[in-house]
């Protein structure tokens, strides 16, 4: 279970760097830019102790699947960011494919 725990912060961690890398304008704003050189090493420092417990496979598809789905949910809701149709079904494909690769993972 605790395995789980440093997943989702290792999620919301990258998920924080990314919105930094974002709100930085190219590294032209001190803050946000110091908030990716934390959060993304932060995030893989977290990412690889998850991978001791649970199967690369499964871990890093969630890892990258959540996270894009909070991403592109953060770029709409806070950036504006056009929702359409088909980013929606995007979406809901990049969700499916973790949830099955969560249900045929194993933990060791």
């Amino acid at each position: 279970m605790h395995s789980w725990f440093l997943l989702i912060a290792a999620i919301v961690a990258e998920v924080g760097g990314t919105t930094c890398l974002k709100l930085s304008y190219g590294f032209s704003r001190l803050v946000p830019s110091l908030g990716v050189f934390v959060l993304y090493p932060l995030a893989f420092v977290l990412l690889a102790a998850v991978l001791k417990s649970i199967d690369v496979s499964v871990a890093y598809a969630i890892w990258s699947g959540v996270g894009t789905a909070l991403v592109a949910a953060i770029g709409i809701l806070i950036f504006g960011e056009p929702l359409s149709a088909a980013r929606l079904v995007s979406l809901g494909f990049i969700i499916l494919g973790v949830v099955g690769l969560q249900l045929t993972g194993a933990v060791h």
